[in-house]
């Protein structure tokens, strides 16, 4: 069995690296070019297979049944923090469980209780809202007068703003949903955890976003309790009546989805969003191909989400000895599929490691494939696509002004300070 080497190893685990974009995407590469799926084992952890390719990330992606989400953490963490969170729980790997920890036959019924409120055609209804917050949105931007830091004064608010509104979190609530959530996908990055330690270990991380999680279930239960008593048309009221086989679902399990609902539905576009600034500031050519023709801001929003990934890494296990691209995988066996890695595939896209609005086809793996595919897919496009036929047309130029900077994640990550520079056309 092929071992990646140490170095490389410990580099696809550590959170300092998902900070830094160009070294990532070097390791990334030299895995493609050298060691496309190996066994990694970085020190303190569980060997795992480093799925780095396109094709291979499909193809675990799509045999649901024999690549489990369930059974094993579905993030990477190391023995000490596994063992910990188990202790915790009482012997799951979970500290919540949401559609990301299911497998079926529980999985497809938890997705049918809200997927029809993320399809195109529920999408409709909500598309003239979305374009209102999405003015107002940037109407405060423009007020900056040609300087902002683009991930504080607009990425971040609007999607959150987006989501709560179909939620039905109040919007004075807002700024606490905005902070839980850091703290839930930033528990890695000094920045955005709840608190401050040097060298946290993985103990001390799950201990945090343990008590995140009991902070969003307590502020959810309150919720639930009132739309039980006040329906609403609205996903809260969903949730909090949702039953599965003529049965309420669990409160855990309805926590679990209101978190998952109330944390990706606008960190990961946030992310994606604020990329697709970055990028138009670095690559004015683009700028001013989308800007000549808006028909591309769709082009746009694709890429940048091939671009961003917002979710770098999922992890699967085995459910029976199996074989994957002539590699033999033992039944429990652990993988990683690196999305990032997948998305800047050289035999799927062409000339990967550039921006380029006008891309056909774009295959990305950004959202995920198969069961698992993400849920909130058509939202997230709309909202970059209403957002940017917003703004663009109000904007003359954008540049970068000063260091743009990512946050450290090995799960979630994506731009979290963007300075720029921009005219008003």
């Amino acid at each position: 069995m092929e071992r990646i080497p140490q170095e490389i190893a410990n580099a696809i685990v550590d959170p300092v690296v998902f900070g830094d974009t160009a070294k990532l995407h070097e390791t990334y590469a030299w895995l493609r070019a050298n060691m496309p799926l190996a066994m990694a084992e970085p020190e303190g952890f569980d060997p795992f297979w480093v799925v780095t390719r396109h094709a291979d990330i499909l193809e675990v992606s799509r045999q649901n049944n024999l690549f489990h989400s369930a059974d094993r953490p579905t993030t990477i963490v190391d023995r000490q923090g596994d063992a910990f969170v188990r202790k915790l729980t009482g012997g799951s790997p979970h500290l919540v469980r949401s559609l990301v920890q299911m497998d079926a036959p529980d999985h497809p019924k938890y997705r049918a209780l809200t997927q029809s409120w993320f399809m195109p055609q529920n999408l409709k209804k909500v598309e003239g809202r979305v374009r209102e917050i999405a003015r107002a949105a940037v109407e405060r931007f423009l007020e900056k007068g040609g300087t902002a830091e683009f991930v504080s004064d607009l990425a971040l608010g609007y999607p959150l703003h987006v989501v709560m509104d179909i939620l039905g979190v109040p919007p004075e609530d807002e700024p606490r949903m905005l902070r839980l959530t850091q703290e839930l996908f930033g528990a890695q990055d000094p920045d955005q955890a709840r608190m401050m330690i040097t060298m946290m270990d993985t103990e001390q991380i799950a201990l945090m976003m343990k008590a995140t999680v009991d902070d969003f279930q307590s502020y959810f239960g309150v919720i639930s309790e009132e739309r039980r008593r006040n329906p609403r048309d609205d996903l809260a009221t969903v949730l909090a009546n949702a039953t599965i086989d003529d049965a309420p679902i669990s409160d855990f399990e309805a926590m679990s989805y209101y978190i998952i609902v109330a944390t990706a539905g606008h960190d990961t576009t946030s992310s994606s969003t604020a990329g697709a600034m970055w990028a138009l500031a670095e690559n004015p050519d683009q700028f001013d191909l989308v800007k000549r023709d808006p028909s591309l801001i769709p082009g746009l929003v694709d890429e940048a989400i091939r671009w961003t990934t917002p979710v770098k890494t999922f992890m699967r296990s085995a459910t029976e000895d199996t074989e994957l691209a002539g590699r033999r995988i033992a039944k429990d066996d652990w993988l990683m599929l690196c999305y990032a890695s997948g998305n800047r595939d050289e035999t799927v896209f062409e000339d990967p490691f550039r921006f380029r609005v006008d891309r056909k086809p774009n295959k990305h793996l950004a959202f995920g494939y198969g069961a698992h595919l993400c849920l909130g897919q058509h939202l997230a496009k709309m909202e970059m696509r209403i957002l940017f036929e917003e703004l663009l047309p109000r904007l003359k130029s954008v540049e970068l002004a000063g260091e743009a900077k990512v946050s450290q994640s090995s799960f979630v990550n994506g731009p979290k300070v963007l300075p720029i520079r921009y005219e008003i056309a």
